[in-house]
């Protein structure tokens, strides 16, 4: 009710004017002489007209306008003077119309000055004191109230577009948290598979020789030892070629220490998810520049700060972001929860201390808006 009548008070406003100015006019009437039942019907339709003029839009509200201004003629010729008052109104009336149309200047507002040289029963500083009311009136409704109305109207807009960006943004990130975890979870897929093949087609041949060397060199072993003993250090050469193979294969098909880490940080995010707390990591910068090094302190950190928000923040909400720089990496773990006014140092926090200290870098912690880890490392 409040808001609909903060968005009518203006009609409220003329409405209530153009009763004062006809019971204006109907005063001085009923002093000359009888007010015609004719001239009751005349105002009663030109304040239904004004009234119904605000129901409409664009050019049936100009129409009506116009309708408004041929009744004002109307009265005048029908009442005489003592309705001047009414074309004052009518006046502003229509700078009203032009300005919300067409953008008119205040300027304009002025004009209706020229009607004080219009003839009526009153003199001329009550006419002046009636135009400076609507003057008054109708600046500050066109020009003020209308100016913040559309300024608030823009901040809500603006404000949805954030609002919308930002579920947008969030959804987003969720979906490409998920890709990146399934893209990670394929990959190491295919490198155990990728692995396993190349295991059995490089080792498996040898290693099924190899056995069969030693089923027979068991039997041979008594009836031929000399024979025996040179099949053995056969298999022993064949075993530890075999060695070698398998370490070298290991070599080419580890996976890198970045994937690795960036697979487990996705994975404590699913796992705080589930537990129904929303985690979300941001990555900025080539990861591929981040050394070892640096991937086993963040990740570490990462856990314990993780942990502990969860254990103790009761927080709803945690953010993880790494922006790759030149030469620093700046990594924070930042939750929503609680917070606390000192830090009580324990293994924990002194071990993400050593860490990052062992790694050459800063770390620091804020604790009055929830609690936020901040890791400066170089690389």
């Amino acid at each position: 009710m409040e808001k609909r009548f903060k968005e009518t008070y203006f009609l409220a406003v003329r409405i209530g004017l153009l009763l004062c100015f006809s019971l204006y006019g109907l005063t001085i009437r009923m002093e000359e002489a009888e007010v015609s039942v004719t001239m009751l019907l005349l105002l009663a339709l030109f304040i239904g007209v004004i009234s119904l003029k605000e129901v409409f839009s664009d050019w049936k509200r100009g129409a009506f306008l116009l309708a408004g201004v041929g009744m004002v003629i109307l009265i005048l010729s029908v009442g005489g003077k003592a309705y001047f008052l009414l074309s004052y109104f009518m006046a502003y009336e229509i700078l009203s119309y032009l300005h919300e149309r067409f953008g008119i200047r205040a300027v304009w507002y002025l004009f209706p000055g020229v009607l004080l040289t219009m003839p009526g029963p009153s003199d001329a500083l009550t006419r002046f004191l009636f135009l400076a009311l609507l003057l008054i009136c109708y600046y500050q409704h066109d020009f003020v109230v209308r100016s913040y109305q559309k300024q608030t109207m823009e901040d809500t807009l603006l404000e949805q577009r954030l609002k919308k960006d930002m579920y947008q943004k969030e959804f987003e990130t969720k979906v490409e948290l998920q890709r990146s975890m399934l893209k990670a979870e394929n990959q190491i897929l295919e490198d155990r598979a990728s692995l396993s093949q190349t295991l059995h087609d490089k080792l498996g041949h040898g290693i099924n020789g190899s056995i069969y060397q030693l089923e027979a060199i068991k039997v041979l072993m008594k009836k031929d030892p000399e024979k025996s003993g040179a099949m053995i250090q056969a298999v022993i050469d064949q075993l530890r070629v075999s060695m070698d193979e398998i370490r070298a294969i290991l070599r080419k098909e580890r996976p890198e220490k970045k994937e690795l880490a960036l697979l487990q940080l996705y994975k404590l995010c699913e796992d705080c998810n589930a537990k129904g707390v929303e985690a979300t990591l941001e990555t900025e910068g080539d990861a591929s520049l981040v050394p070892e090094k640096a991937w086993e302190v963040i990740l570490d950190n990462a856990f314990e700060a993780v942990t502990n928000s969860m254990k103790y923040a009761k927080c709803k909400k945690i953010e993880m972001k790494i922006v790759v720089m030149n030469q620093m990496i700046r990594c924070s773990i930042s939750d929503d929860g609680k917070g606390c006014l000192e830090i009580k140092e324990g293994m924990g926090i002194a071990g993400m201390r050593r860490r990052v200290r062992e790694a050459g870098g800063t770390i620091t912690f804020e604790t009055q808006a929830g609690f936020t880890v901040n890791m400066l490392l170089p690389f």
